[in-house]
């Protein structure tokens, strides 16, 4: 990918599609990985043990008429230890969980925003800052918490899915066919859920996009605002906005309670209830096989009632990813050029025929320009507001790149210099200054961290600022 700069990172991802993305990142942590998967095992496995214990106990009060209680006792105990261990494992794995979704969200986050720095100036004038921003904080957010709960609560309940139909066949082989039923339509619903959320989910992340586009515009052109007296018209634009938010949630809120799980799963219950007791009067199982199978099957409860938060966690953080992606992949046409002419500039610059457009193939605002200037000479570029002036001057140091025509710097087309040895000998002074939230001394050598006080004070001097300054409590600090 052709690109301005982009900070080097240790690791590489799969930028193709969202999916392969948001893996990528997951295999960078094997270890929790591991740690998530064997701590949601054991948590399904030791919740199972839970059924067997109790229908063992139930059968020995039977076959004793309740005279055995020092056995009841030992299972009780049994079920002590091994829910004990349950929740020691289980904390592992919502600790393993937690670090997966930090751990990715601080990369991604690192990733996109080295993306932006890298990006021209033409992606950064069309991307609304706001749309920017909405992206970088809560899409990055959201595929932290596809994580966790979302991949945590999909991995620990698919174990309890695949535990009762391991077990079921145990107690009595003809006791598989409910499980494995619910667990067959389990899936098809989940497929389906999915597919209807995906639009839903990649609509309430592009509204709210908008929305916080609007909120950053608004704010940052407040003095107009208020200047034009138009706070209402701008309060109505919000809210519109707001509402298509809204919307959206009300949406993935209506697909949320069609969800067809919860009926599968009292149906499963049912009917399995009904079954295991036809079996116990063919005298194919006892009371304790009926008790240990329904409280069996009741671990379906937890596979269904977590599936739905977490299936619209991973939807809504896979339309986030590919958000992500989109501002990741988009292809600058500037380039770094490291191997490029690198020297220090002396200060002749050339316009031979220049023709410059924002966007490939868009209108040409501006045609055919034609000037120099030496070094040590001033030329003074006048015209109206929007006529092209700081376009131009951008032209110099490859903020942008001219469409037709070349610009020189010492005899050199502008595209043949290194961009950072380029850049870092020229200063262009905006007409909206923009300060940093940092001290007066860091915003002036912004463009020289090594610059001394000395240098910096000279600067200023040189600028007709440094009397001002000193009349600042803290001056440069």
């Amino acid at each position: 990918m052709a690109s301005e700069f982009v900070a080097k990172t240790t690791y590489k991802t799969n930028r193709s599609d969202p999916l392969k993305y948001v893996i990528s990142h997951m295999r960078r942590h094997p270890l929790v990985f591991i740690a998530l998967m064997f701590g949601a095992f054991t948590n399904a496995a030791l919740a199972a043990v839970v059924p067997y214990y109790i229908g063992l106990a139930f059968n020995r009060m039977i076959e004793t008429d309740g005279r055995d209680v020092a056995y009841v006792g030992t299972m009780a105990l049994a079920i002590v230890i091994s829910q004990t261990l349950r929740g020691v494992l289980q904390l592992m794995r919502n600790a393993s969980a937690e670090t997966f979704g930090q751990r990715i969200e601080r990369d991604v986050r690192g990733e996109l925003y080295a993306s932006l720095l890298g990006k021209s100036m033409t992606f950064h004038d069309l991307m609304p800052v706001g749309e920017i921003m909405a992206r970088v904080t809560n899409d990055v957010r959201e595929m932290n918490l596809m994580m966790n709960p979302g991949v945590n609560l999909i991995i620990g309940s698919g174990w309890f899915l695949i535990l009762p139909i391991v077990s079921a066949p145990f107690i009595h082989p003809a006791l598989l066919f409910v499980p494995a039923v619910f667990v067959f339509l389990h899936v098809i619903v989940q497929y389906r859920f999915v597919v209807r959320m995906q639009p839903v989910a990649f609509g309430t992340r592009e509204s709210f996009g908008r929305m916080n586009a609007e909120l950053a515009e608004s704010l940052d052109g407040l003095q107009v605002v208020k200047g034009a007296a138009q706070e209402q018209q701008e309060i109505k634009n919000f809210n519109k906005l707001a509402e298509d938010v809204r919307d959206y949630f009300v949406a993935q809120g209506k697909i949320e309670a069609q969800y067809l799980s919860n009926l599968l799963l009292g149906l499963a219950v049912v009917i399995g209830f009904v079954h295991s007791i036809y079996l116990f009067q063919l005298s194919w199982i006892d009371i304790g096989d009926i008790v240990a199978y329904t409280t069996l099957l009741s671990l379906f409860s937890f596979p269904v009632f977590t599936s739905l938060n977490s299936l619209s966690r991973l939807a809504l953080g896979h339309a986030s990813a590919g958000r992500i992606l989109e501002i990741i992949n988009n292809e600058t046409a500037l380039d770094r050029n490291l191997n490029g002419h690198k020297t220090v500039i002396q200060g002749a610059v050339k316009f031979e025929d220049v023709s410059f457009t924002y966007t490939e193939g868009g209108k040409i605002v501006l045609h055919n320009i034609a000037f120099e200037a030496q070094p040590g000479q001033t030329i003074a570029v006048v015209g109206q507001t929007g006529s092209g002036k700081t376009s131009l001057m951008k032209l110099v140091n490859r903020t942008y790149d001219a469409a037709a025509g070349r610009v020189l710097v010492d005899g050199v087309d502008v595209r043949e210099w290194d961009l950072e040895a380029l850049r870092s000998q020229i200063s262009i002074i905006e007409q909206d200054i923009f300060l940093f939230s940092r001290t007066i001394a860091e915003n002036i050598a912004f463009g020289n961290t090594n610059a001394t006080q000395a240098q910096v004070e000279d600067a200023a001097r040189k600028a007709q600022a440094h009397d001002f300054i000193m009349d600042f409590p803290e001056v440069y600090n």
